[in-house]
């Protein structure tokens, strides 16, 4: 479990042609048998159908990428991976191996099989973009955070605690186009409901047209490497070329029939920002699967397992039990009943999904569901005077 903190540069890594990328102490030491095969160290830039562009100490090369088991989903070579390529002269030259990832953000696939798919690895940041040209979709958000939340280094949680992010990619959520809410006022609510949704988090209102917030994010993206995530239209590429001041990314206006954002961006790409840190630009996702995203959930939802602790039942479904410390916070009004139901929402397609790998928990789910639906048959036969 490492950040970018973890292993502080020494003078000579400080001055690695490769210390822009995120070089480090660490880097090095895991890199060191590789070098030894006379091997070079690259930062996979951008991924192409089985190739890569990797920088390494002597500039960009093409790489192939077939001795990197392609075939396994969580070990195809990712955008944001360091790798060990073969020295010139090679034609063509391989990525032999990635090395260790600190950090991965993941999500599931559209197939009907349990997959993931790494997004980006070796992050410190996950900059949540959300475009204030459109209504705020607040459970969206919380599904960004849960996965953020949860990102992973193989299948070891990186995060250590409710207040702890020095293990694992610190999440923040970037509200852009801040200049098309005007009201100061206005624009404080705003903030305030998605920092509801986004316990922990920090949430920074940001416009690329007149410049607010910009610092603060590009202190952000100086300490590290930073992804940017959201759907089409949320102002990703903008904010890249904002914090990279020139026009490296593709940016489209929104449909004026629809609002709705042009995929502009189609690769993952990686870039050095001149202020220091690494930027990850992505294409706009249009799905955003939970994958192993248990206790980031838990942590989206702090508030409702923090209440859960009160119930009488330890066992609890929160629905008609007496003594639930959570219904009773939905009746007085301090828990949103819409919160209630993204959270069971979001626990559920998150178990149906580790389901399909996992037997045992598919045998559990089914017994639920049996003595559940049974419960409420009774009660619906009580309630109608019917008795078995």
């Amino acid at each position: 479990m490492f950040n970018a903190s973890s292993h502080p540069s020494s003078s000579s890594t400080a001055q690695h042609p490769l210390a822009a990328y995120g070089w480090d102490e660490g880097w090095e030491a895991e890199f060191a048998p590789y070098a030894a095969q006379g091997l070079v160290p690259g930062r996979v830039v951008r991924v192409d159908r089985g190739q890569c562009d990797v920088v390494t100490p002597e500039g960009v090369v093409r790489a192939d990428t077939a001795f990197v088991v392609p075939r396994d989903p969580m070990k195809v070579v990712c955008t944001g991976d360091w790798v060990a390529v073969d020295p010139e002269g090679g034609d063509p030259r391989y990525a032999r191996t990635i090395l260790p990832r600190r950090t991965a953000f993941v999500r599931s696939t559209s197939s009907k099989r349990s997959e993931g798919q790494v997004l980006a690895t070796n992050i410190d940041h996950i900059v949540i973009c959300v475009s204030l040209a459109d209504e705020l979709d607040l459970g969206r958000i919380e599904r960004f955070l849960a996965l953020a939340m949860s990102s992973s280094s193989g299948e070891a949680l990186l995060r250590t605690s409710a207040d702890s992010w020095e293990s694992g990619a610190q999440p923040l959520v970037v509200l852009s186009k801040a200049d098309l809410v005007p009201d100061p006022v206005g624009l404080s609510y705003l903030v305030e409901d998605v920092e509801t949704v986004a316990p922990g988090v920090q949430v920074l209102p940001v416009s690329s047209h007149t410049g607010d917030g910009l610092d603060t994010l590009q202190a952000i993206a100086a300490g590290g490497t930073a992804v940017l995530l959201g759907v089409s239209g949320a102002g990703k590429s903008t904010l890249a070329n904002t914090l990279l001041g020139l026009d490296a990314m593709e940016v489209q206006a929104t449909r004026d029939a629809d609002g709705k954002g042009r995929h502009t961006t189609t690769t993952r790409n990686l870039l050095a920002l001149p202020g220091g840190g690494v930027l990850i630009d992505t294409p706009g996702l249009r799905g955003v699967g939970l994958w192993d995203a248990e206790a980031g959930v838990g942590q989206v939802f702090s508030e409702i397992d923090d209440l859960a602790a009160s119930c009488r039942f330890p066992d609890c479904a929160h629905e008609a039990e007496p003594g639930c410390a959570v219904t009773a916070a939905i009746a007085d009004g301090t828990l949103p009943e819409r919160r209630l139901d993204s959270y069971r929402k979001l626990l559920r397609e998150n178990q149906r999904l580790a389901a399909k790998t996992d037997a045992r928990m598919r045998h559990e789910m089914r017994k639920v569901y049996k003595q559940r639906g049974a419960e409420g048959r009774a009660a619906m036969d009580i309630k109608q005077g019917r008795f078995r």
